[in-house]
């Protein structure tokens, strides 16, 4: 006499594991492929310049006030002071009424800052950063750029300022 067999009924195939293990691998890339696109649309690169070609152009002229300060002897300390966004800049040299600084962050464009500083005594001019966004939030690197229509200094500043930034003009 034979043993009877025991025949155990298959299960659907949604309560198997092997189809949801099998399935799991692209879901997981149609996933990732997502967030990847929602990223890539919602940041714009900041490393491409639309004229770039006039970027280029324009070098010549930032030499020329380049060595335009160098001959001036313009040197400048760049102040920041964190609880009221404000910069100050200590300026031997030409001292015209109204500086431009500039603060350009390498890779976001967006946190770039123009601000005009004026002259509150003697070598020393004052000016508000917009809403302290660049210094409480972005640590790194800025290239800075202090600037007249005659002449012009830049350096790094890194974040966070520890000391003030030296601006000294460099004849190349």
């Amino acid at each position: 006499m034979t043993p009877l067999k025991r025949t155990v009924p298959p299960l659907p195939w949604h309560r198997e594991p092997w189809p949801w293990l099998l399935m799991a691998g692209p879901a997981i890339v149609v996933v990732a492929g997502v967030i990847t696109s929602t990223m890539a649309f919602r940041s714009a690169d900041g490393l491409v310049a639309d004229d770039y070609y006039k970027q280029g152009l324009m070098i010549n002229q930032t030499l020329q006030r380049e060595q335009r300060a160098a001959a001036l002897g313009v040197r400048a300390a760049l102040l920041y002071s964190p609880e009221l966004a404000q910069v100050r800049v200590l300026l031997e040299g030409a001292a015209p009424p109204v500086l431009l600084l500039r603060l350009a962050h390498p890779t976001r464009a967006g946190r770039d800052q123009r601000v005009t500083l004026q002259l509150v005594r003697p070598g020393v001019y004052e000016g508000v950063l917009t809403a302290g966004t660049m210094m409480q939030r972005d640590a790194g690197r800025w290239l800075t750029a202090l600037e007249t229509p005659d002449w012009r200094v830049a350096g790094v500043w890194i974040n966070p300022v520890r000391a003030p930034l030296r601006l000294d003009a460099v004849a190349r």
